[in-house]
């Protein structure tokens, strides 16, 4: 018999919802992320965070990229080496790259953020899934560069 595991969170919001998707502390005190209902529970599982909560930003100008410590350990790199957007976006998961492509493009484009569940293929680790969640940062009626968060999410496999 086939094992089914549950379909991956992806969608796309208006940047007037940034605090209600996105904000940090939102995810400090296990307040929900979105109306979607198979978002891990982390206050069922008795945590106030999820592991390896990182911080990301990608400039847009040049994309280059800005990680904090805990989204080097998800992508199973060393701490603080320089990687590329190519690399990084190489250790996804054919299929959850191009809907990660598809959904980063629709938001720098409408200005809107996006909250996706992708497989990743760490340098140092086996497959896993990461929940990936974006906001354009605009200047004016530029977007000058996305950033969100990025954590394990239990539950696929």
């Amino acid at each position: 018999m086939k094992q089914t595991y549950p379909l991956p969170v992806h969608h796309s919001w208006p940047l007037y919802e940034r605090d209600r998707f996105f904000e940090l502390g939102q995810i400090h005190e296990c307040d929900t992320l979105d109306p979607v209902p198979d978002l891990v529970d982390f206050a069922a599982i008795g945590r106030l965070r999820p592991p390896q909560l990182g911080e990301w930003e990608c400039d847009l100008w040049d994309n280059s990229l800005t990680w904090s410590d805990e989204v080097y350990d998800i992508f199973g790199l060393p701490r603080g080496v320089a990687v590329t957007r190519d690399e990084s976006v190489a250790l996804y998961d054919e299929r959850s790259r191009a809907a990660m492509e598809k959904l980063r493009a629709y938001a720098i484009r409408h200005r809107r953020g996006f909250t996706l569940d992708v497989e990743i293929r760490p340098a140092q680790a086996g497959p896993r899934w990461m929940r990936l969640i974006a906001a354009p940062v605009c200047v004016g009626d530029a977007v000058v560069r996305l950033q969100g968060l990025k954590f394990l999410v239990s539950g696929h496999r």
